[in-house]
């Protein structure tokens, strides 16, 4: 009778062993720090990790002002995935407000950023408690191989954390990417039939310069990369002029921005807003945008619906 198992069998055992979910109570708190963010961490970490974020669906990050439960949800957390690009200038006082001292990814490590065109960062200061972009725009995860990035880093972070779900990690990092290849893929596809002239879209704020830059789509917007920022009124009257010379239809909201402005811009140049789109949260779990992969093809399907009448 043998007494001991092979070692091949006890190594195999362990690795079934390693990928098994984990119970509720078990799973490693993770925070990040936005909607988006969240949902391609809970890809990436899957049954091991539990995933809360600070900024929630629907939610505007460029005027979160934290809350005592933001305080303990920091403390909580094991890990904290950030977007970086100054798109958290809270984080650090948030952090030190909690006493945190785990490790910070940034989900965008490594990306070239884009910067703010046309915009001098004094013009668009915050209000008390809220903090400037700089000059690089923050919304990188609207280029699709962008987020893919977000996957490697977010992948490499966990795996240090945790490095008996390493191999879990990796394969569901994977076949993330994979879906993330589709989608860009696909969406390439669908503005390659639209002729260039024809791909111009009105914003609330300036969000989808990663998106224009992708897919050759010309975003105009009469607020900054911040929605907190205040457009004067001779900004607006020249969007208007534009709107109006260049027979522009497509005009969106977003589902996070005031839509007060755009309204007024339909209005004063005679074109009628387009419908809504996601630009810096996900939408509620029974909307059309409940993660990052909806979001975008979601955005993709109104943007052409609209462009076509350009």
């Amino acid at each position: 009778m043998k007494l001991f198992r092979p070692l091949s069998a006890l190594l195999a055992a362990l690795a079934v062993a390693a990928s098994l979910p984990a119970s509720a109570a078990e799973r490693i708190p993770v925070l990040a720090s936005f909607s988006i963010l969240g949902d391609v961490v809970a890809n990436v970490g899957g049954e091991r990790i539990a995933v809360s974020t600070l900024v929630g669906p629907d939610e505007d990050a460029h005027v979160f002002q934290p809350a005592p439960d933001d305080i303990k949800a920091v403390s909580r957390a094991k890990l904290i995935v950030v977007n970086g690009l100054g798109f958290e200038g809270w984080m650090e006082r948030l952090a030190q407000s909690a006493n945190y001292r785990g490790p910070i990814v940034v989900a965008s490590a490594g990306i070239k950023a884009r910067e703010r065109v046309g915009e001098d960062e004094d013009d668009h200061a915050h209000g008390a408690g809220h903090e400037h972009h700089g000059k690089d725009d923050p919304h990188a995860w609207q280029d699709p191989q962008n987020v893919i990035v977000y996957t490697r880093n977010i992948v490499t972070a966990l795996a240090k954390l945790d490095p008996a779900g390493a191999e879990v990690y990796r394969k569901n990092g994977e076949a993330y990417v994979a879906k993330l290849q589709d989608l860009d893929a696909w969406a390439a596809r669908q503005f390659s039939q639209i002729p260039d002239a024809k791909r111009k879209v009105i914003t609330s704020h300036d969000a989808f310069e990663y998106f224009g830059a992708r897919y050759k789509v010309r975003f105009l917007a009469a607020q900054g990369v911040s929605t907190d920022s205040e457009p004067s009124a001779r900004d607006v009257a020249a969007l208007i002029r534009q709107i109006r010379s260049e027979k522009i239809k497509a005009l969106f909201f977003e589902n996070m921005s005031n839509p007060k402005l755009l309204q007024q811009i339909a209005r004063e140049s005679g074109t009628a807003a387009g419908g809504k789109l996601y630009a810096d949260a996900l939408s509620k779990a029974d909307g059309p945008a409940a993660d990052y992969l909806s979001l975008m093809r979601y955005n993709i399907t109104q943007l052409l619906e609209k462009i076509r009448l350009n």
